[in-house]
This record gives structure tokens, sequence and C-alpha cells, in this order.
């Protein structure tokens, strides 16, 4: 009985996809980063922190993102193409003498500038669209959506939907407080299902790439 052997363009196809995801964050993901469940970075986007950047399970990154501060995205969260979360003091710009290229930056040892009390939050359920940048120092409250092209320099209330530059209020995300109990309630029961227990983590795959190119 002649077997019949796997096409060729397949299984390379197959390993090649096995291979990038681990190679992708291990170039990708910087610093004292932790990783949930099912946790998707886009080509071209890196996730970098200087003192501790936590993601929660179940978080999309898109393409050409910028993740680059200390804080935490919480679970089932929404990040588009070429989003920006990123301090607001990153250089010190006080510096006299010095050039702002070579200003001292927050990631520094010896950093002595302001910003470094300055986290960023994304709590559960955030969308966060296309272009959008969000500074340090602010939180975004659970279920909340920042529309495309918007900059959020300050606080933002759970399921508020914000636009513009600054980010302002312009809708919510539900009409009663109803519908927001009833929602957070059918994901929390999501959420605990057996099933979602059977995925890998992400910490896995990073970790085998580490161990091949170390």
């Amino acid at each position: 009985m002649r077997m019949s052997l796997p096409d060729p363009k397949l299984l390379l196809r197959a390993l090649t996809q096995k291979m990038w995801r681990p190679l992708h964050l291990w170039f990708s993901v910087r610093g004292p980063v932790a990783l949930g469940r099912d946790f998707h970075l886009g080509p071209g986007s890196r996730v970098e922190s200087s003192q501790g950047l936590t993601i929660g399970d179940d978080v999309y990154i898109g393409k050409y993102c910028s993740i680059v501060c200390d804080g935490e995205i919480g679970d089932d969260v929404l990040i588009a193409n070429n989003v920006g979360l990123v301090g607001r003091n990153d250089h010190d710009h006080r510096a006299i003498g010095i050039g702002i290229r070579r200003a001292p930056w927050i990631g520094d040892a010896n950093y002595q500038g302001p910003g470094r009390d300055r986290k960023l939050v994304i709590d559960p359920d955030v969308w966060i669209g296309f272009g959008a940048v969000v500074l340090s120092g602010v939180t975004v409250g659970r279920g909340a959506i920042v529309s495309s092209g918007s900059v959020v320099s300050s606080n933002v209330a759970p399921y508020d939907i914000v636009g513009g530059n600054p980010a302002v209020t312009i809708g919510r995300r539900f009409k009663t407080e109803e519908e927001i109990q009833q929602h957070e309630r059918l994901l929390d029961k999501n959420r605990t299902e057996p099933a979602r227990q059977t995925h890998s983590t992400s910490r896995a795959p990073l970790a085998l790439a580490r161990r091949i190119f170390r």
C-alpha cells in the first residue's frame, strides 16, 4: 500500500507559521512585559516597557503599532492598526546644554526627569481605533471606545465613546445601565467557560524562540 506524502508547500507553510509567531514576539516584545493567553501582535508592531507592562488575555494589537509604556492592558482589548500607546514625558526636554536627540530618556537607569510614575491603563473590553494615540498617565475605562485618529490625554470613563484632539466624549456604547450590566454578566460567564482554558499561552512560544537564539 502506497503512503501519500504531505504537500511540501503546505508543510513549509505550516512550519513557517508555527515558527513566525515566536520569532515575531522575540524580536518585537522588549523589557519586563507579561503576556496573557491568546495574544496577537500584528506585523510591524512593537511592545516595550522600562518598568513593567502587563497584558491580559485575548488581546489583539494590529499592524504598525507602538506600545511603549508602563502599566496595564486588560482582557479582551482590541487595538487597531497604527495606534500609539506612548509616554508624554519620554525625553527630558528641560535638560540644559543637551540637544533633544541626546536628552535624558525615561528608560535610562539614572533618569531624573518627570513621568516615571505615570502609568497607562487600558481596562478590559476597550476598542482603540485606527491611528489613535493614548498618552501615559491616562486610564481608559472598561468598555470604552476611542475613535480613529484621537489623541487621548485625560481619563476616559467606562463605556464612553471619545474622539478628537484632545479626545472628548461624543457618545455612549450602550444606552442604559441595564445593558451594561447584562453585557458584563455575559462576558464574565463566557470568560470562565472551560473551553477558554484549552488555549495555549503566548509565553511558551516566546520562551522557545529565546532558547533557539540565545
